[in-house]
């Protein structure tokens, strides 16, 4: 895919991997639409994108936990820029523990991680299809490929968010609708540091011991050289693949494993 002239969304924008993502996308040439929660830092982006390139970046605070905050998003970057080339579903939440946590939690892992790519899609695939091309990505985890120690909703919501991407290669692909995914394993964002259940629990100390935690810059840029080359499966941290090769080849060794590295991690509790 080719950046420069072309239309993007990114959601989960207002920081982390999401701004970087939209930083990296418009130094590139793409005008971007940006979304989020937190509209004043998300606004701060949009200002700082404008700063560098007048009117090429639009903030739109939407919930994309809901049905109705992707139609917003969607029908607000088409009226403003045109059809949208690339969408990057991105934002995600991190909560819960386990099946005795609150259903408020798991309702909200699974629309904010899961449902919102489908509600995105289900406005974005009429268009893409009528024009032969289009191109969604998605922000899953390593999780999403291996599991999640601590967080049963976060690695069941990322299980889902690759099989949706997969879901969707298969069946559109040949339709001129290209698909990535991206699974990282530890970046230096606000969810990995503060304010999320994985923090709370053992999640986050399994991440840090699994490999380095990277800047989403860096994440942005390997990124951008996937769609670029419009690679499905992005891994900015290369040994997933590795311990997604392993755990397919013996999947008892990889539980008995991952059993041991829990205990490591909680101290046997």
């Amino acid at each position: 895919m080719e950046f420069n002239g072309s239309n993007v969304v990114v959601t989960g924008a207002a920081g982390g991997i999401g701004e970087a993502l939209a930083t990296r996308f418009h130094a590139a040439g793409a005008r971007v639409v940006i979304s989020d929660v937190q509209a004043g830092k998300l606004q701060a982006v949009a200002d700082r994108l404008n700063a560098v390139r007048a009117n090429s970046a639009l903030a739109v605070p939407a919930d994309i936990g809901t049905e109705a905050g992707n139609a917003t998003l969607v029908h607000t970057a088409e009226n403003a820029f045109g059809p949208i080339d690339l969408f990057f579903a991105n934002a995600g939440v991190g909560i819960g523990r386990d099946p005795l946590s609150p259903e408020s939690e798991w309702e909200l892992a699974f629309n904010v991680n899961v449902h919102a790519h489908r509600w995105a899609a289900k406005y974005l695939l009429p268009g893409w299809l009528a024009r032969g091309r289009g191109y969604f990505c998605s922000t899953a985890s390593a999780a999403g490929l291996l599991s999640q120690i601590g967080s049963a909703p976060y690695s069941l919501t990322k299980h889902a968010a690759v099989a949706f991407a997969e879901w969707m290669s298969i069946t559109y692909g040949d339709a001129g609708v290209k698909v990535s995914v991206l699974c990282p394993q530890g970046v230096n964002t606000d969810m990995l540091n503060a304010g999320s259940d994985l923090t709370a629990g053992p999640g986050a100390a399994v991440v840090r011991a699994s490999g380095a935690v990277l800047e989403p810059s860096d994440v942005a840029e390997v990124v951008a050289a996937a769609i670029a080359a419009e690679e499905f499966l992005i891994l900015p941290h290369p040994e997933v693949l590795t311990y997604l090769q392993r755990k397919t080849a013996d999947y008892g060794r990889w539980l008995g494993g991952m059993r041991k590295l829990q205990a490591r991690i909680t101290g046997g509790a």
